[in-house]
């Protein structure tokens, strides 16, 4: 992580220091503290600050904080010195500033240059990436560099990496908790949906950067493009151009994409590793279709804006959002993101020529953008939406398997801020200002 800051003070300036981080606090609480140990905690008592304690000056605290300026961990570093009075026992700022010089690292000697960075620090913004390193099929390591080139000159960039015991949604926590003017969230879909429902209702906006199988929400919204999809979506957050998007809520779990009932959850939970390690994406469509002939239907109960209706069905898709991949979520022959309204398709073959048929259906509609023309495919649009079927059916939320019916769907319009590009074809008015 780069988004620190270095704070230093020989004996007689630790008072200024002090006053120095009170003035500045409003900026200083976005950025991860460092200090040697009697400085630290003399900032600690007189301020809010999480100050993280080195050493003493006497002791190598000044080292330490130089082991982490060469391991490009600092962004800054503030050591107000005394020219005349230093004692011997002080640390001495030239170890540290050769170190600073190598690294290119901002260096403060005086409260007047100490000033000049923070005031710089307080236009730059700071964004906080939750990335999951086990995501995608390529080297996580290579892939988090890349981001960290492509991202950090243009904003100062905090790491946090997600561990089986570490859910997304903490970590973001943690991030608003910093003040983050942006959250980052890197991985497949299951890692956006979870950072992106723990921003459900912020202001603070959220850009995705692409590495999963299917990157169903990237797609929907236009960022997953080209051969290099990190490049495009690191290119797509530094533009700066965000948009409103609609999101909801499936049994009070938050939704970006869809929920899929009987047909959908079971192509999920079948479409095996080795598949989609070969075929991405498409590797859903095949065994979509080779599902769709094997899948019995069920009855079930829609309930919308009070009115119930039955029907015996094979699958049900309640869509937010979804990309042309999502073929059970095409009934319509497009899923808009910021409509305010859920696209729900029931899929309702009588026999595995009907199956056949709607799923190529499906397929044409949704690379035509045009509703289906089939009986057998039911397109309904709602706020809100309750399924009920016997027997109960697996459910699976932004392709995670959450259980089983009955569920409650709905939608909070403009619930997201994302960063997407100019053709992200939201159809809404005019597009947010830059973030």
């Amino acid at each position: 992580m780069a988004a620190t800051i270095a704070l230093i003070a020989h004996d007689r300036k630790k008072d200024q220091i002090v006053e120095f981080a009170k003035q500045y606090q409003p900026v200083l609480c976005r950025y991860r503290i460092i200090a040697t140990g009697t400085t630290g905690q003399r900032i600690k008592d007189a301020t809010s600050l999480e100050v993280e304690r080195m050493l003493s000056g006497p002791m190598g605290g000044d080292a330490q904080i130089s082991t982490q300026v060469a391991e490009g961990k600092v962004t800054a570093v503030i050591f107000l010195v005394d020219p005349l009075y230093a004692q011997p026992h002080e640390p001495d700022i030239q170890a540290l500033q050769r170190i600073c010089a190598v690294y290119d690292i901002p260096l403060a000697i005086n409260v007047a240059t100490a000033s000049a960075i923070l005031e710089q620090l307080r236009r730059t913004r700071v964004a906080h990436l939750i990335f999951n390193p086990v995501s995608g099929q390529g080297n996580a390591d290579h892939d988090l560099t890349l981001i960290e080139e492509l991202l950090s000159p243009a904003m100062e960039l905090v790491v946090h990496l997600t561990t089986p015991d570490t859910h997304p949604s903490e970590l973001v926590e943690d991030a608003m908790s910093a003040q983050a003017d942006l959250i980052l969230a890197s991985g497949g879909d299951g890692t956006i949906s979870a950072v992106a429902g723990a921003l459900i209702g912020s202001d603070i906006p959220l850009g995705i950067i692409p590495r999963g199988t299917a990157n169903a929400f990237a797609a929907a919204l236009n960022i997953s493009q080209g051969f290099m999809p990190i490049r495009s979506a690191c290119n797509i957050i530094v533009q700066g151009k965000t948009w409103v998007v609609d999101v909801a809520k499936c049994n009070d779990r938050p939704m970006i994409l869809l929920a899929g009932i009987g047909l959908e959850a079971e192509v999920i939970e079948r479409a095996d590793r080795e598949a989609k390690n070969r075929w991405g994406a498409f590797a859903y469509i095949m065994e979509g279709i080779k599902q769709f002939n094997q899948q019995e239907l069920f009855e079930t109960e829609i309930e919308v804006e009070g009115v119930i209706k039955t029907f015996n069905a094979g699958a049900v898709t309640i869509a937010n959002a979804a990309p042309p991949t999502s073929v059970m979520a095409q009934g319509a022959g497009i899923v808009d993101a910021s409509d305010g309204l859920l696209d729900i398709t029931i899929g309702a073959p009588k026999n595995d020529l009907e199956a056949v048929g709607a799923m190529v259906n499906l397929v044409g509609a949704a690379l035509m953008r045009h509703p289906t023309n089939r009986e057998d495919i039911i397109n309904l649009q709602t706020r809100r939406v309750k399924v009920k079927t016997h027997p109960p059916q697996k459910v699976v939320v932004d392709g995670e398997m959450v259980g089983t019916t009955p569920i409650e769907v709905e939608c909070i319009p403009r619930g997201l801020v994302v960063f997407a590009p100019e053709s992200a074809d939201l159809h809404q008015e005019a597009p947010e200002t830059e973030a």
